[in-house]
């Protein structure tokens, strides 16, 4: 079988090599230094590996990466619009002595696994604005992947070749997971030379099914639903959820018209950019037909409020590049439901004035979550099945209430009074996350410095977050002095306990410190006075007041059942009770 594509290009498969090769590079990498792979760069090496980043054979280096943020191309000329970068720390670059020449060992920091030995060919420190400003058009924050550049890239990339030990172990959906070579081998067993690929980061419904259906037809090929499955825009419907939506469509299309394959991409949400990388993916994946559509991976508005990209702005790139990219686009706008006609068509060829009727994704998650009715014009009965197994509706969610206040504000009251209200009301099941309680089980070996302190609120929002995403009500009452600690721990609950329980609400118990301090029958504000406390909220460490609160209570001037109450009001406005 040849490992080139229907188009032309060289499909550089790192793992194409002789078994004592292999098990040379096995016991290389035992013993030799080791960098543990974020989950975006072990995304990143796993397409290289396999060829999918093709012409890439590892991480780039500064000429390359220099060339490819300003030209779009390699440093050879080959095109290549994405920078693919292993970023390192000063004290990584320190501790494993990184320098011209040395051999590291590439591990999935999920098991520790050896992925790959990566020879290093540069150290060099990027310009992170300068790589916003020109691969995603701006260095503005409300971009996905420029907070990620910004927050969480360290300040060092290093560059260099791979040599491949391991494919990355996947446990889930493994009858999905083609490599180029696997897929390109499915195509030319089943005689697919014309195949359309189909990108997508979001649940499939009738409209995309009949989009694809159509470009299909027009170009006499089949479909490739290749959908990502690596890192995706925060907030997306989880790819467990998707792939099942995905088995379900997959069944609707006329037989032995479409395949489904899973693509482990991190993505970027690079808009134009993001578009040609993808082609580049697709062709290497065997497809010789990619559909690109309206504002193709755009991450939505910016800090202005208007779109990061145009929506053609990606087509137009990719028309650019054609004659290069060995790949054929297929450009299709969106498609709406003509009642009347009981069809789907693309919105540009609908006459002016017929009527249409279109369901958005906010007004798809609303349905969703209140449990409204989905039409079977919009999607499939199967497909809405999945969803409401995946998006519980508001009543059945879990929740994180986050009380915050001095010492003795009356925050641990409040929490036990309302674990009784919600255990009368059953249904859900409740834990009380006391700071007391947290401290000495949770956290015992940390002391009251901010850096402590913050560790402290991560790590309940971790155990919160846990709790929630299963459907239960959380109740926490750290002291959360520090606003930075509370947004973070805000941040990590809403992202990671998902469509069942990413709800989060800060309740600022406003209890004055004097009144806090009056109240105290343990004495510790007074053994802070005395300086046998230290770091003591309020005493000689200070409480930023939470300007960004959901509810704000005060028990010098309301009892403990008044505020709970309150909170308990502010649930059913939000419908979780």
């Amino acid at each position: 079988m040849s490992l080139n594509p229907p188009h032309g290009g060289v499909l550089k498969d790192l793992h194409a090599r002789d078994a004592p090769i292999r098990a040379q590079l096995l016991a290389e990498s035992e013993q030799i230094p080791d960098i543990r792979l974020t989950e975006r760069q072990l995304c990143d090496l796993e397409l290289i590996m396999n060829g999918g980043f093709s012409p890439l054979e590892g991480f780039m280096g500064k000429e390359d990466y220099e060339s490819c943020v300003e030209t779009l191309r390699l440093a050879d000329g080959s095109l290549f619009p994405m920078p693919i970068t292993l970023d390192v720390s000063q004290a990584q670059i320190e501790a494993l002595k990184l320098a011209q020449g040395v051999r590291v060992t590439l591990r999935d920091a999920r098991d520790e696994s050896p992925l790959a030995i990566l020879t290093v060919s540069s150290i060099y420190q990027p310009n992170k604005s300068n790589e916003a400003e020109k691969v995603f058009g701006a260095d503005d924050k409300a971009h996905p992947a420029v907070t990620y550049l910004h927050s969480s890239v360290k300040d060092f990339y290093v560059g260099g070749t791979v040599q491949a030990v391991n494919a990355p172990e996947h446990y889930d959906y493994v009858e999905l997971r083609y490599t180029p070579r696997e897929l390109r081998a499915y195509f030319e067993k089943l005689s697919w030379n014309r195949v359309v690929a189909f990108q997508t980061r979001n649940p499939m419904h009738r409209a995309h099914r009949e989009l694809t259906v159509r470009a299909a037809r027009q170009q006499r090929a089949n479909v490739l639903v290749h959908p990502v499955v690596g890192l995706t825009k925060p907030g997306d419907v989880d790819h467990f959820t998707r792939v099942r939506v995905y088995e379900a469509i997959i069944r609707t299309y006329p037989k032995g018209m479409a395949a489904l394959a899973l693509l482990p991409l991190a993505m970027r949400m690079g808009g134009p950019r993001e578009a040609v990388w993808h082609a580049i993916i697709r062709k290497n994946f065997g497809a010789t037909h990619f559909i690109v559509g309206r504002d193709h991976a755009g991450p939505g508005k910016n800090s202005q409020g208007k779109d990061f990209y145009g929506p053609y702005d990606a087509q137009e790139l990719v028309t650019q590049f054609k004659d290069e990219l060995a790949i054929e686009m297929v450009p299709f706008q969106a498609m709406s439901y003509i009642p009347e006609q009981d069809i789907y068509q693309p919105v540009d060829e609908i006459p002016k004035g017929t009527v249409t009727a279109d369901i958005s994704g906010t007004e798809l998650r609303r349905r969703l979550k209140t449990g409204a009715p989905i039409p079977d014009w919009f999607s499939y009965e199967q497909v809405v099945k999945v969803l409401r197994e995946s998006y519980p509706p508001k009543a059945s969610q879990g929740f994180t209430i986050l009380l915050s206040g001095y010492v003795n504000s009356g925050a641990n009251a409040i929490a036990k009074a309302l674990e009784s209200q919600f255990q009368q009301q059953a249904g859900r099941s409740t834990s009380l996350l006391l700071g007391d309680t947290i401290r000495s089980e949770l956290s015992a070996e940390l002391g009251f410095a901010p850096e402590e302190r913050h560790r402290n609120l991560q790590r309940v929002a971790f155990v919160a977050a846990e709790l929630s995403r299963a459907g239960a009500a959380v109740i926490a009452t750290p002291i959360a002095p520090y606003d930075a600690s509370r947004k973070s721990a805000k941040a990590h609950i809403i992202q990671n306990g998902g469509a069942g329980g990413g709800n989060f609400f800060l309740v600022h118990v406003a209890t004055p410190l004097e009144y806090c301090e009056k109240t105290d029958r343990r004495g510790v504000y007074a053994r802070a006075r005395a300086g046998e406390i230290k770091g003591f909220t309020g005493i000689d460490d200070k409480y930023e007041v939470p300007e960004d609160a959901d509810l704000v209570v005060d028990l010098s001037k309301q009892t403990v059942r008044s505020a709970a109450h309150m909170i308990i009001l502010l649930l059913e406005s939000a419908g979780l009770l």
